[in-house]
């Protein structure tokens, strides 16, 4: 239920949002809206306001749209033609089309802003121990070592260090890192990519690099456990204290995570000390994707002394009017890298696995919702820059492909021929479509593969 209210709230928001740049500009332009539609299809309830416009809800809600005036669309009479979006200059055209995707954008920078401002709770980025003969490793990192900069670029917090590394790996075959230890020493570490499986990056970069998130020494004793999941269904309870993982001793919670990690879907033996007994219990971890790999899960967390989160944790926070610059350079930074991907993928440096379709951004409403109102905000500014940028693309039947008709028209004096624009308006749907296979189709593939 949180998942279907999440995804159906993240749909009416950015749909609305959206559609509502068009109308508001429209309006200002002087162009008569006939219809304003949440959805598709059928009208299911519907309201017409003072000015003329309906206001509906259609039966295909994964989209919505603004019927304007236009005499391309039907007769309009003498008295209202002036009111016709195919009278307006070029310009107010461009003005109105564009202003869909740019609502979508502002959408996003409003949020970041909202975040920034009241302060957004992270993840230091401290790096772990390198994995051995790894790039990080022969670059010198060593555990413990906080992130400053990648490439240049100021990092935040641990969930902004793995989106930089991602944007800057998948175009170079180095990365700069500038670090700084614990007793404020500043080194730079220079992590050769050349040889790295290109394929796997895209996943899991911080693997395929070496790189894992530090976390301090935590001895192997059950602090929490997921209701209903194999730990507790196992019989293990909080206060255990694991001794051994198939006859193999750990004395870190790391080890036991390794070692539950690589034995998905396989028995494992673990040799428990509960007060004064020993205990056997032999589990079955069930299998979950990660990065593009299976592994895994028994639902089970370590006991934390006191101070310990506190000292991984940090707060991302500006004053107002920083708070308000910092989230249109986050908007920003999406924008071009949501482009990016896109390039890679049309040229083949990037996977079509990457696409997401609406059972995914589902999956991620739900689950951002179920942890908190900040990851869901930052969900939302996420999947409010990715509508923005998907409709910006010169595509026929796209906000974009609109554009690209007016910017010609403004280059050779002319509107471009309806002959044209039909042609293009199939090839857009064909593009269109093949989007959304792909996009459904690793939708399911990720569902089934769990």
């Amino acid at each position: 239920m949180t998942t279907l209210l999440a995804f159906v709230f993240t749909l009416a928001l950015l749909i609305v949002v959206h559609e509502y740049g068009h109308y508001a500009v429209a309006r200002l332009c002087g162009v008569k809206v006939l219809r304003f539609s949440v959805g598709f299809g059928r009208v299911l309830v519907s309201r017409r306001d003072a000015s003329g416009t309906e206001w509906a809800l259609s039966a295909f809600p994964l989209g919505g749209y603004v019927k304007m005036l236009d005499e391309r669309e039907g007769p309009v009479p003498p008295e209202e033609q002036a009111y016709a979006f195919n009278r307006q200059g070029v310009w107010r055209r461009i003005a109105i089309v564009a202003a869909g995707p740019a609502a979508n954008l502002l959408l996003a920078v409003l949020l970041y802003w909202g975040l920034y401002a009241t302060g957004v709770p992270a993840l230091k980025p401290l790096l772990g121990e390198p994995l051995a003969g790894s790039p990080a490793a022969v670059a010198g990192i060593r555990a413990g070592e906080e992130v400053v900069r990648i490439n240049g670029e100021r990092v935040e917090s641990w969930q902004d260090f793995h989106l930089l590394l991602l944007r800057h790996g998948l175009g170079s075959d180095r990365l700069e890192l500038e670090t700084r230890d614990a007793n404020g020493y500043i080194a730079f570490r220079r992590l050769d990519l050349a040889a790295i499986d290109r394929a796997a990056f895209e996943t899991d970069p911080l693997r395929q690099v070496g790189l894992q998130r530090y976390t301090p020494p935590v001895m192997p004793v059950i602090g929490e456990l997921q209701p209903g999941g194999v730990a507790e269904r196992a019989g293990l309870r909080a206060g255990d204290r694991i001794v051994a993982v198939d006859d193999r001793p750990v004395t870190r919670w790391d080890e036991v995570v390794e070692a539950i990690r690589a034995r998905p879907g396989e028995p494992v033996r673990l040799e428990i000390a509960r007060a004064a007994e020993s205990l056997t219990i032999v589990l079955t971890p069930e299998r979950v994707t990660q990065g593009g790999q299976t592994v895994g899960r028994i639902g089970a967390g370590p006991r934390l002394e006191p101070g310990v989160l506190e000292s991984l944790q940090t707060e991302v926070r500006y004053d107002l009017l920083p708070a308000l610059w910092r989230g249109v350079q986050k908007t920003w930074e999406l924008a071009v890298f949501s482009l990016e991907m896109l390039g890679r993928m049309v040229i083949g440096q990037v996977s079509l696995q990457n696409l997401s379709g609406p059972i995914t951004i589902a999956d991620y409403a739900g689950q951002t919702a179920s942890a908190g109102l900040v990851p869901f905000i930052t969900f939302l500014a996420l999947i409010s820059i990715s509508l923005g940028v998907l409709n910006l693309l010169p595509v026929p039947i796209l906000d974009g492909g609109h554009l690209l008709y007016y910017f010609a028209e403004l280059a050779t004096g002319r509107p471009v021929s309806e002959r044209i624009q039909m042609i293009g308006q199939r090839v857009g749907i064909v593009l269109i479509g093949f989007l959304m296979f792909f996009a459904l189709y690793n939708d399911l593939f990720r569902l089934i593969s769990r």
